[in-house]
């Protein structure tokens, strides 16, 4: 069977370490995080703009794609790839999370979910074999995750643990329905996803049924959705020693630069979130020296970059004055320079990991980016 990921290197002091994920549109090296491209873009910023913060794989929402524009024009144009003009890698998540945020428009049972659509109230079923057909025939995925059940917190323990055995058997589900047209060659990857809320004995067995069944990757679900942030982390680094070394981890959902390198030292490779750009859209800056809260009026005439030390466009062009002002004016162009700066911080952020990774240092760089990112 064709190897697609490969260790490179960890650190000799953690569990960091750096790999080689090949998928059907190109190889990434992890580390990595992954933009929030839910409805086939990333929020104000262009193709250009990502190529330019050398961004090598996106995230896109399976379900918000197949409410919005549907699969007919998806499939009719060739794909997502060439919807949306990206020749790089995308993950699709299957709308897991999704069906949690619509509580009051869902019904959930073994055979699948029904869901009124948040667009114009029309209503749909989802099975897991349907949704694997969907982000593998219609969107050409690269990575594809399965229709998972994720609970709220906090979560009863007899509730948590009819979602994991839901989600087990989904995954099963959705296995046997994408072994049966995997491609040969440069195939199309699965993951899978361990839900059991916060309760470690439900991951640990959701884990082992994963691992019976076999997928290409490992997603962690069902953090970062209420919980302390002990918890998470918690959570996070019990799971992780349970996931096997020779597949991508991948934890949904994450996305707080000090959660992510926490995440990196228990040995995760993938990560997404809505924060760089959602934080840059409400004018929060990222920088090596803290956030930054740009509608602050000490900004008004603080003609600096947002971060001295930052090469991207809006760094090398603009003030942070400047900014303030397209942001108290509400010109889309300040929430356009933000989340480009935000999504170039992010992926700098990767880099910087993976040398310190290869250089066994990466509890040292810890040590000294957040000694000085939260000061501010």
């Amino acid at each position: 069977m064709h190897k697609i990921f490969r260790l490179i290197h960890q650190d000799n002091s953690s569990s960091a370490r750096m790999g080689k994920l090949i998928t059907p549109h190109g190889e990434i090296t992890t580390p990595i995080f992954l933009p929030v491209a839910t409805q086939a873009t990333v929020k104000t910023l262009s193709n250009q703009d990502l190529f330019a913060c050398r961004i090598e794989m996106l995230l896109a929402n399976a379900y918000h794609l197949y409410l919005r524009p549907g699969g007919e024009i998806i499939k009719k144009a060739g794909g997502l790839h060439k919807f949306m003009s990206w020749p790089k890698p995308i993950l699709t998540d299957s709308g897991g999370f999704q069906v949690l945020s619509l509580s009051d428009l869902r019904k959930i049972d073994d055979a699948g979910v029904e869901f009124q659509s948040h667009i114009d109230g029309t209503r749909y079923f989802f099975t897991p074999e349907e949704i694997i057909h969907f982000q593998k025939d219609v969107l050409g995925s690269d990575i594809m995750m399965v229709l998972d059940e994720c609970v709220e917190f906090p979560c009863e323990k007899d509730r948590a643990r009819l979602a994991m055995e839901r989600t087990v058997n989904w995954a099963l589900r959705s296995k046997k329905n994408f072994c049966a047209e995997r491609l040969t060659v440069s195939p199309q990857l699965l993951f899978g996803i361990v839900q059991g809320s916060t309760y470690l004995d439900l991951r640990k067995e959701c884990v082992e049924r994963l691992l019976e069944i076999g997928f290409d990757g490992y997603a962690v679900g069902g953090v970062s959705v209420g919980e302390p942030q002990d918890l998470i982390y918690e959570v996070s680094s019990q799971v992780a020693k349970l996931l096997p070394k020779d597949k991508p981890r991948y934890l949904m959902g994450v996305g707080h630069p000090e959660d992510m390198l926490e995440a990196i030292s228990c040995g995760y490779d993938i990560f997404d979130c809505v924060v760089p750009t959602r934080n840059g859209r409400n004018g929060c800056a990222f920088t090596y020296q803290g956030k930054i809260l740009l509608r602050n009026a000490q900004y008004k005439d603080d003609f600096s970059p947002l971060d001295e030390n930052c090469p991207c466009y809006a760094c090398e062009n603009y003030s942070r004055a400047y900014i303030r002002h397209l942001l108290n004016a509400e010109e889309i162009l300040g929430l356009r320079l933000v989340s480009l700066h935000n999504i170039y911080f992010y992926n700098e952020l990767m880099q910087k990991v993976k040398e310190a990774i290869q250089n066994n240092s990466f509890l040292n760089f810890k040590k000294d980016f957040l000694a000085n990112y939260l000061k501010a």
